[in-house]
C-alpha cells in the first residue's frame, strides 16, 4: 500500500476524490467542539438518538449522502487512543468497508492526533487488509492500494511516523509471507535466497554459509539438528551499516527451523502442520531489515539466522546423544524437539566476533511461553536491565507487547547433567525460563536479550496465519537507540564547534588571510 498525508479539517476531507473514508472519533472529543460540517452534524444527531456511542469500536456507516465526496463514509470510535483501542477501532470500520471493494481510502483522525495514533492505524488497517496469495491458483490480490491520511494539524513528527509505518508494515507483510509459506516453499535455501533479496545497496551485505563452512566452524548443536534433514542446513549472516564502522552492532538471532517435526521426540499428529512457522524469529530478522532498507536509521545492524529442518530419519540425533557447542560446552540432548537453543546457542556463540552493543535472540522456543503469556505479549527474558526496559518501552510505543520473565540462578538447576556440561531440557516446570536459562549459558559476553514469541507470532483457529510479530517491538527498539545515537552525535558534535580555538601562531594567521591580502 502507497501512503500520502497531508493537512486537512474534516470538512476538507469529506471532499477528497476517494471510494471511502475512514474517520477515526476519540471519545474526548465531541460534536460541539467542531465545526458544522456533515458529518459532524450526522455524529451529533446519532449521539442524540443513542445511536451512536463515544467508546472505543462503535461505528456509523453513511453511503452516497450529500455534501460527502466519497461513496462510503464510516466514523468510528477510537476510545482513549489506547493502542488496543485504535486496533478495536480500525477492525471495525474497515469491517463495515470491506465488503465495497475500496482501492483508494482517506482516513482523517479527528482532534489532535499524534504520531503514534496515525503510526499505530496505519499499521492496523495493513493487518486487516493483509492476504496471503503465494500458494494459490487463482490469488486475490489486496484492493486497497492508496491510503491518504489526514488530520487538522501534520507536523514533521506526524510525516516520520506515516514513513516508519510504511516501511513497518513492509516488513511485517515480508515476515507474515515467510512464516505463512508451506515448509516445501521455505526451505533454508529458500531462506537464504530471501535474504539476498532484502540486503540490497550500499549499506547492506549478506553471506550464506553451507554445511562445510559451519561444520569448519565447529557448530556442533547446530549440526546435530540438522543431520536428520535432506534439506542443507544454512547460516545466513545479514549486515545493515548505517553509521560509522566505529559504533558496536546489535545483533538480531532469528531461529530459523523451517520444519518442525519434533525429530525423534516426535510431535503429534493435530496441528503439526504449523510448525512450518517455527521460523518465525528467522522471519522476523528478514523483516526488520526489510523495514531498515526503507527508514535508513543511523545504527549497526546484524542479523543471524541458523536456518534448518527438524526431521526424524535414520542419521537423526537421538535422545541421550552428546554433542559439543561451538563455545566448546558439550550438550546432553535429552528431547531432539527442544532444538530450537541448540541452534541459537552456536549463533549467539558466533555473534561475540561482531563485538556487540547488544545481542537479542528471537525464536518461537516454547510451549511454556504459550500457556504462561498467550497471544498477547512475547515472553521477554534479559541478563541486562537497561537492555530489557528499552524493549519493554518499545513495545509499549509500538504496540508490539512484551512481558519480562524471570532468570533465577535455582531454575538452571535442572539442566544439570552426569554425561555432558548441560542437558538440553529440565522438565515440564517453569519451561520458557529453564529454555532461556540454556540460552544465558551462551550469552555471557554481551548484554542479552531473548524474545519467547511461541504465544504471539502465530494465530490458530479460523484466522490462522503469522502475525508479523515482533518486528514492530525491534524496528521501535532500532529506531529509537539510532535516535539516541544521533543525538549523542550532534551534542559532540556542538561541543565541537563551541570549544575553544586554538592559540593562533603568526603562520596561521598568514595562511587563514584570503589570497590577494597574502600577495600583498
Amino acid at each position: 500500500m502507497n501512503f500520502q498525508i497531508e493537512k486537512l479539517s474534516l470538512s476538507a476531507a469529506i471532499q477528497g476524490p476517494l471510494d471511502a473514508l475512514l474517520v477515526l472519533w476519540p471519545s474526548q472529543v465531541t460534536p460541539n467542539a467542531l465545526g458544522h460540517d456533515p458529518v459532524t452534524r450526522w455524529v451529533a444527531t446519532a449521539l442524540e438518538q443513542g445511536d451512536f456511542e463515544l467508546k472505543a469500536g462503535a461505528v456509523l456507516s453513511l453511503y452516497c449522502q450529500p455534501g460527502i465526496s466519497q461513496r462510503h463514509l464510516v466514523v468510528v470510535c477510537t476510545g482513549d487512543n489506547q493502542p488496543a483501542q485504535i486496533r478495536s477501532a480500525v477492525q471495525s470500520g474497515w469491517g463495515a468497508l470491506k465488503s465495497a471493494k475500496v482501492k483508494h481510502l482517506g482516513l482523517h483522525v479527528v482532534g489532535d492526533a499524534s504520531p503514534q495514533v496515525l503510526q499505530s492505524a496505519l499499521s492496523h488497517l495493513a493487518d486487516a487488509t493483509y492476504a496471503y496469495t503465494t500458494t494459490l491458483s487463482q490469488p486475490k490480490a489486496r484492493v486497497l492500494k492508496q491510503v491518504r491520511v489526514s488530520a487538522e494539524k501534520v507536523t514533521e513528527a506526524h510525516a516520520s511516523s506515516v514513513r516508519h509505518a510504511q516501511a513497518l508494515i513492509a516488513g511485517v507483510e515480508l515476515a507474515k509471507e515467510w512464516a505463512n509459506r508451506p515448509a516445501n516453499h521455505a526451505t533454508p535455501s529458500h531462506l537464504a535466497q530471501a535474504a539476498k533479496g532484502v540486503a540490497t545497496g550500499r549499506a547492506f551485505k549478506c553471506e550464506v554459509l553451507g554445511p562445510k563452512e559451519v561444520a569448519k566452524l565447529g557448530m556442533g548443536a547446530f549440526m546435530a539438528v540438522a543431520q536428520g534433514a535432506a534439506e542443507p542446513l544454512r547460516f545466513i549472516v545479514l549486515r545493515y551499516s548505517g553509521a560509522s564502522a566505529s559504533q558496536a552492532p546489535v545483533v538480531l538471532v532469528g531461529k530459523g527451523i523451517t520444519f518442525d517435526t519434533g525429530g525423534i521426540s516426535i510431535k503429534p499428529a493435530p496441528e503439526m502442520d504449523e510448525m512450518k512457522y517455527d521460523m518465525g524469529g528467522a522471519a522476523s530478522v528478514l523483516g526488520v531489515f526489510k523495514a531498515l532498507s526503507q527508514l535508513k536509521p543511523k545504527i549497526n545492524v546484524v542479523g543471524l539466522i541458523p536456518a534448518t529442518e527438524n526431521m526424524p530419519d535414520g542419521l537423526a540425533v537421538k535422545p541421550g546423544d552428546v554433542v559439543t557447542s561451538m563455545s566448546g560446552q558439550t550438550i546432553e540432548i535429552l528431547n531432539t524437539d527442544a532444538e530450537g537453543r541448540l541452534v541459537l546457542c552456536d549463533a549467539l556463540t558466533y555473534a561475540e566476533r561482531f563485538k556487540p552493543q547488544a545481542v537479542i535472540d528471537i525464536a518461537t522456543l516454547t510451549g511454556a511461553c504459550v500457556i504462561a503469556l498467550g497471544a498477547v505479549r512475547s515472553g521477554l527474558f534479559s541478563s541486562h536491565d537497561a537492555l530489557a526496559h528499552a524493549l519493554e518501552q518499545a513495545g509499549e510505543v509500538s504496540g508490539d507487547l512484551c512481558w519480562r520473565m524471570p532468570l533465577d540462578d535455582d531454575y538452571a538447576e535442572g539442566l544439570k547433567s552426569r554425561f555432558a556440561d548441560v542437558a538440553n531440557v529440565a522438565g515440564r516446570q517453569a519451561g520458557s525460563v529453564t529454555a532461556a536459562k540454556f540460552l544465558q549459558r551462551f550469552a555471557k559476553r554481551f548484554a542479552w536479550a531473548h524474545l519467547d514469541i511461541a504465544g504471539t507470532a502465530w494465530r490458530s483457529g479460523a484466522a490462522k496465519g503469522a502475525t508479523g510479530r515482533p518486528v514492530g517491538l525491534l524496528l521501535q527498539y532500532l529506531t529509537d537507540l539510532a535516535s539516541k545515537t544521533d543525538v549523542a552525535d550532534l551534542s559532540a558534535a556542538k561541543k565541537s564547534k563551541t570549544a575553544k580555538p586554538a592559540p593562533r601562531t603568526r603562520k596561521s594567521l598568514v595562511k587563514a588571510q584570503p589570497t590577494a591580502v597574502r600577495k600583498a
